[in-house]
């Protein structure tokens, strides 16, 4: 019949009361009409609404009463929207990409500006310069276990310390495409290829590298220190890849913070509580030379030669250091010093002798936790006792009288109470120290928690403070004359000597954690584990060629694919719904979805319950048997387990949403994260307000939420600030984002987000978070009610199936339609009959309330969204990469359980993304074979010519020499550093004989060069004093106590320096070798009385 043909359509003319379409109910579900089509006709006619019926009394909503859908509302039959009508509200149809044609939908006002404003999408972002994606950003859920923590570069490697181990990448496979989905390990599908360790490990918190060794040392959670090669055998006998570590021993009872190797080739290790310990390169070195029957003593050995630096500068149980822990270590190779770092105090120590040197805290005021008088009052500790601690402080405790020992007690009380009424408890939590790095003209940067840089001298004088961000400094690292700034809100800050801000960039979604320089990049390591490798010269003139040829190329790598999601929200009024209720609502249906979203409303009430609830948030807990319940029953409707799989939910006392996703749709969904917004009962209650989840899906970020706004006809304007407020300070919290982090010993500023206060990361400064998302899905009992009609007339419409009438008075399109809320959002035209209120366990529409009160039907039930649309028609692309049309949106009205009836929504979605391995591919082959980039490039290679004063230095008795380097470049600063490559001695049989390199390329201990690094400004000149250290001391420690010294054998000696040259820009130098030697007059005599631990040690040393 007629009437059956165009059931879909809307039908609208000048005189809306006689061309009104009436909705056939029955038809929508597919149920047999066993009438005349002119009965049905008749019967239209019949109860159609005369002008005479209208309702003559006027309210608030009176003026919207002169509009008809016409105005809103543009039918099309080609699948192309019509023209905009009503100030950019439009009713388009679009085609579903997968073969189905979309509803009809209605757009709000308001959209397309202010923080309603679409975010704007590309194929490489403008706001940044272009990045090599090393380490596509993975999926949380996927790391669990292996998150990366920390990034160091060797000259042909990137090394990344995680949670199970380390691995590498060889940066002659930078550019290499990734071994693709179900092919690699799972989360690495689009990484360029790398190699990992094969055993599993304690998580690794910080890493160095030996180039003269050949070595990786890594720090690690379990307070060992473990080896490994940088020239591995990648390959098993089985075919799979890894490596093994080398040597490792524990060197801390706590977790390995932090390490350096210092300018003698010396490995220092930090921990909690102020441990600060040194491994000589002496007792190393000897490991290497074990022979294979030995080689199970070598741990052994090493872990039990260590120095103990806390212990020597303690003195009668007072400790000269801060006991917080040393979390960051920085060798000063340029003065041969050290810097330990805890969060609000320093330490600074000679790197040659090892003794402290000063401590002081964050603002540069000197620290005295030592009182020297009473110390040499004592009479207890001679200056040999100073120096070495004794082997049992409970034996050095009781030598002291007892009102001694109070007397250093009650001064280290004092102590830590001056500093704390000084410095003030609060102001320290945003002064503290997050980040260390030495520059080239030998200044020290840290970064604080407030975001301040402080520039230091290389004595520990404080010397001015650079404010470019709020947000917390979570990394640091220098190349050339520029300092890289990484920050927990994702920016990147590029900074000259100076402090002038040279750039800056949002460079990841999460925390920048580690930095490293190598091959001409910046690596960047952001917290969720992606790696990004920016160009040396950003920001500069490569990033717009490089942008321009990536966009170019935007076909290649670009990607398209298509999904199903549906949504359902129900309001169960404190019921429990029946297995068969739940198949018609969503069991049904779900067959070829690929994600479904479920939001309850009133799972459980009362007073005693929502307070419970609202405490227990306060604690982090959320959830409750009931709604346990319903996630299980939904889960057991979908299948799940086999099927479907869950990923999310989240629970605010009486609002309920939960996700599933289809299993071979799971390795594209993750970083699920979830939120809570209370608005009922001054805004702490959950009876009213919103809960959401957040997921990635092909890398767009997808948002959900369910909300219950304020009840009431008149209460219009409660719903839409109720609207207003969840929008604004929805923050999806990361409850396992920062695990990692924080089990790792992570900075307390990235800890800090576990707060119930957190600053979302993922949003611009001050733009709610649910503005950056691809795609927004509202859903709920929005509450929103007919106006202007009374329930007589509202159930004649409804029994009529006039709905075209019947939405003109609809509270929520009204104000959807002037902008006031859900601003910029669609929905379909809806063809079912209001949702509320309804006779529990009565079915029809005979069933509408009719009690006392009376309440008049309503569409409370209601399901909108956004997508990357900004117009009234987009195409799918990258620059509008999520675009969505409704393909059914309907009420399940035979279901009786509650008083609102069940309402789902199922959106056909088209989502283009990014290949991220073939677009790895094309950058370099961009960074090859451009010729304007290789041009620019070629400044990296610049490197300023030097000239020296002499490359042969013979020291002769106590006399310095100087070297003179010479900058002859007239425009370009000249960076150099000295290190040995190896010495030679000879023997007293007049025979020479070559010795390794120290560790890192560090001097020997008879040799002092100062500076050992510089910078040198054009036309100007640096001169390094070279002299010789005659009578030092060597040491032998066990278990941190020494067990024997003496003086070094006086046999000539010739040290290899190498002069290394780099211009301000380049990531290449130029060396030059220089000779040094020293010829003894005479032998020196032992210093130590004991000749038998002399000779053991001495023979040892001749063995090795």
């Amino acid at each position: 019949m007629e009437d059956d043909d165009d059931h879909n359509m809307i039908l609208r003319d000048a005189a809306p009361q006689t061309r009104r379409k009436i909705q056939s109910y029955s038809q929508q579900l597919a149920f047999p009409i066993n009438h005349h089509p002119n009965r049905h006709h008749n019967a239209r006619r019949k109860h159609s609404l005369e002008e005479a019926r209208m309702p003559k009394n006027a309210d608030l909503y009176a003026a919207a009463d002169e509009y008809d859908d016409q105005h809103f509302f543009i039918t099309t039959t080609n699948g192309v929207s019509g023209n905009v009508v009503g100030g950019g509200r439009s009713l388009e149809q679009r085609p579903s990409s997968i073969g189905e044609r979309g509803l009809e939908e209605f757009v709000a006002g308001g959209g397309g500006k202010g923080i309603f404003k679409v975010p704007s999408r590309s194929a490489v972002d403008p706001d940044r310069p272009p990045s090599l994606e090393l380490r596509p950003h993975p999926l949380r859920e996927t790391q669990v276990g292996c998150f990366l923590r920390v990034v160091a570069c060797t000259d042909a490697q990137l090394w990344a310390g995680h949670e199970g181990g380390v691995r590498f990448w060889n940066f002659r496979d930078l550019y290499g495409v990734g071994v693709g989905v179900n092919k690699g390990k799972e989360g690495e599908e689009d990484a360029a290829p790398f190699w990992e360790s094969d055993a599993t490990t304690s998580p690794a918190l910080c890493i160095i590298l030996d180039g003269a060794s050949r070595l990786v040392w890594t720090g690690h959670k379990d307070g060992k220190i473990r080896s490994w090669k940088m020239e591995q055998s990648t390959t098993t006998r089985d075919g799979t890849a890894g490596f093994k570590e080398g040597l490792n021993w524990r060197a801390h009872r706590g977790p390995v913070l932090s390490m350096i190797i210092t300018s003698y080739g010396d490995l220092w290790s930090g921990s909690e509580g102020g441990s600060v310990k040194v491994w000589s390169w002496e007792a190393i070195e000897k490991t290497f030379f074990l022979s294979t029957d030995e080689k199970h003593m070598a741990s052994l050995l090493v872990e039990r030669s260590f120095v103990d630096l806390k212990s020597q500068v303690t003195v009668n149980g007072v400790c000269s250091i801060s006991n917080s822990d040393v979390k960051y270590l920085l060798s000063d190779n340029s003065r041969a010093k050290v810097w330990s770092a805890g969060s609000q105090s320093f330490s600074l120590w000679d790197a040659r002798s090892r003794e402290l040197l000063k401590v002081f805290n964050v603002d540069g005021q000197i620290e005295n936790r030592v009182d020297l008088s009473a110390a040499q009052d004592s009479g207890i500790e001679d200056e040999m006792k100073v120096k070495f601690v004794s082997s049992s402080k409970k034996e050095k405790s009781q030598g002291l009288s007892f009102f001694q020992r109070s007397r250093n007690a009650l001064l280290g009380a004092a102590d830590a109470v001056r500093r704390a009424a000084t410095k003030g408890a609060f102001a320290d939590d945003n002064k503290k120290t997050e980040a260390i790095v030495l520059t080239v003209d030998g200044m020290i940067w840290t970064g604080c928690t407030n975001g301040s840089l402080v520039r230091w001298d290389g004595n520990g004088n404080r010397l001015q403070d650079f404010n470019h961000l709020s947000s917390a400094v979570q990394c640091l690292c220098t190349f050339g004359s520029r300092i890289w700034v990484g920050y927990m809100s994702g920016t990147v800050h590029v900074l000259n000597l100076e402090g002038n801000l040279l750039g800056g960039w949002i460079a990841h979604s999460s925390p920048v954690i580690s930095m490293a320089v190598g091959d001409g990049y910046v690596f960047t390591l952001a917290n969720q584990g992606g790696i990004r490798g920016w160009s040396i010269t950003s920001p500069g003139p490569l990033d717009n060629i490089l942008r321009t040829e990536l966009s170019s190329k935007a076909l290649v790598y670009a990607k398209q694919e298509n999904l199903k999601i549906l949504v359902g929200t129900w309001n169960v009024g404190q019921e429990k719904a029946s297995h068969d209720s739940l198949i018609v609502w969503l069991g049904s249906v779900a067959s070829d979805v690929g994600i479904v979203v479920v939001g309850l409303q009133e799972v459980e009430m009362g007073a005693g319950f929502l307070a419970m609830s609202a405490a227990r948030e306060t604690v982090g807990l959320e959830g409750s048997s009931v709604g346990q319940w319903w996630m299980d029953m939904i889960g057991k409707t979908l299948d799940e387990g086999t099927t479907f799989e869950r990923v999310g939910s989240r629970q605010l006392a009486a609002l309920l949403i939960v996700a599933w996703v289809r299993k071979n749709l799971r390795p594209h969904v993750g970083d699920v994260d979830a939120a809570a917004v209370p608005c009922g009962f001054g805004r702490a209650i959950g009876n009213k307000g919103a809960v959401g989840l957040r997921m990635r899906v092909y890398d767009r970020i997808f948002c959900f939420s369910n909300c219950h706004l304020a009840a009431h006809l008149e209460a219009v304007n409660r719903r839409n600030a109720d609207f207003d407020h969840i929008y604004r300070t929805m923050t999806f919290n990361r409850p396992n984002l920062l695990n990692a982090a924080a089990a790792a010993g992570g900075s307390s500023a990235v800890q800090t987000l576990r707060g119930p206060n957190a600053v979302g990361i993922h949003s611009e400064e001050g733009k709610p978070e649910l503005s950056e998302a691809d795609m927004i899905v509202f859903l709920g009992d929005f509450n929103y009610r007919l106006y202007g009609i009374t329930y007589e007339e509202a159930k004649d419409f409804v029994s009529q199936r006039c709905f075209d009438w019947l939405r003109v008075k609809d509270q929520l399109r009204a104000e959807m339609r002037s902008g006031k809320v859900f601003q910029g959002m669609r929905e379909g035209v809806f063809t079912f009959p209001p949702t509320y209120k309804f006779q529990r366990n009565q079915a029809g529409l005979g069933g509408y309330d009719s009690s006392e009160k009376k309440r008049i039907p309503a569409w409370c039930d209601r399901i909108l969204y956004r997508d990357n649309r900004s117009g009234a028609v987009s195409k799918c692309s990258l620059e509008c990469p999520v675009v969505s049309s409704v393909l059914h949106y309907d009420a399940c009205m035979e279901v009786t359980d509650s008083d609102h009836k069940p309402v789902r929504c199922i959106y056909s979605v088209e989502i283009a993304h990014i290949d991220e391995s073939v677009k790895r591919r094309e950058f370099g082959e961009i960074v090859r074979s451009n010729e304007k980039i290789r041009s620019l490039l070629e400044e990296t290679y610049s490197i300023p010519e030097t000239r020296i004063s002499t490359d042969k230095i013979v020291l002769l008795n106590h006399e310095k020499c100087f070297l003179q380097i010479m900058n002859k470049s007239d425009k370009e600063n000249a960076l150099f550093e000295l290190f040995c490559e190896g010495q030679s001695s000879i023997r007293e049989d007049g025979e020479a004989y070559k010795q390794r390199p120290r560790g890192c390329f560090g001097f020997p201990r008879w040799l002092e060069i100062t500076p050992a690094a510089g910078m040198i400004k054009p036309g100007q000149m640096a001169e390094v004093s070279i002299n010789h250290q005659e009578f030092h001391t060597l040491e032998e420690f066990v278990d941190g106590i020494p067990q024997n010294w003496w003086s070094e054998d006086t046999v000539d000696k010739e040290a290899l320096l190498v002069l290394c040259i780099k211009g301000s820009r380049s990531h290449t130098s130029k060396s030059q070798h220089i000779h040094v030697s020293h010829s003894f007059a005479s032998k020196s005599i032992r210093a130590s009385s004991r000749c038998s631990s002399v000779r053991r040690v001495q023979g040892t040393r001749s063995k090795s």
